[in-house]
Order: structure tokens, then sequence, then C-alpha cells
């Protein structure tokens, strides 16, 4: 996504920071960052703990340089704004599936990317809020599709992480 697109969507350019791979100029993480605070989700009947990446620095170190992860665990991804999110691998080297999942927490389309290949897969929606990874082939193994509503302990995604209490 260019910056002048960024810019007359009226985003600030670090809320789509992951959406695509930085540029040769641009220094990303070297390590792996610590594991996040996580959340149960419930995607139908499944119950997965998922670490949340809220800030933009935990977003674009994601999953990077981590050598395993439990089957029912992943990450969470939260944006500020519904968009056209677009994921990449860099220095990633699990081989991961990523759910592109809207405001209302249905899952839009689910991907599966190949470890440390940089080519962005960008989601068809621009209604992408919440994109959460997790092992490749997880969903399918699970029998989650698109339409599945992913929920938390304290109810839909946008009132877990969007709701003043």
């Amino acid at each position: 996504m260019s910056l002048a697109l960024v810019l007359y969507a009226g985003c600030s350019e670090s809320e789509h920071a992951s959406s695509a791979p930085p540029t040769a100029t641009t220094k990303g993480p070297e390590q792996a960052q610590p594991t996040l605070p996580t959340i149960k989700l419930w995607l139908g009947a499944e119950e997965i703990a998922a670490e949340q990446a809220l800030t933009e620095t935990q977003i674009q170190t994601g999953l990077m340089f981590r050598k395993e992860m439990p089957e029912n665990h992943g990450m969470l991804f939260v944006f500020s704004e519904p968009h056209r999110a677009s994921f990449w691998m860099r220095n990633t080297i699990l081989p991961l599936t990523c759910a592109y999942i809207g405001p209302d927490g249905v899952v839009l389309e689910i991907r599966d990317m190949k470890p440390l290949d940089e080519t962005p897969i960008e989601a068809a929606s621009a209604k992408v809020q919440f994109v959460l990874e997790m092992n490749q082939g997880w969903f399918a193994r699970h029998h989650i599709s698109t339409g599945t509503v992913v929920r938390t302990e304290r109810g839909s995604l946008l009132e877990t992480y969007f709701t003043r209490r």
C-alpha cells in the first residue's frame, strides 16, 4: 500500500506498517519478541490461546524468529480500523495459516503462508480488523472455515478491544 493511499484513506502509516514488507532501507526486528499476553478465543466450539499483538512493534514483529508454537496457540493481530490487510513471512520459519477477520469477528478468508516468503498475501476484503495466525493447516484440521465467528471470554472482538469498561 503506498503512503499516498494510506494518507488518502485517513489512516496513519503506522496502522498499516505490517501490511507490507518494509523497504530495503527499513531495519526490522532482529530476534523473536518475548511471549505476549494471551487471551482465550473461541472459533465455533474450538478454544485456543492467542498472543495479542496490539502495538505497532508487536504487530510488525509477529511470530518472526519463533521456532515452534503449540497446536492450539496462535497470535491475534488487532488493528484500530478495518483495512485491506496484507501479511507476509519475513524472518518467519514456522509454516502458518492466517485468518482475515472482520470487525464483527467473522472469518472472511483463510490463507496459507510459506515460511520466509516475503510476498504479501493481500486480503480480498478491505474490512479486515483482526488477523489470527495459527500453525499451517490448523483451521482445516479443526473444521474452521469462512463465516466462523471468533469470540473471547469478554464477548465479541470489538467489545473486547474497543469498548471501554
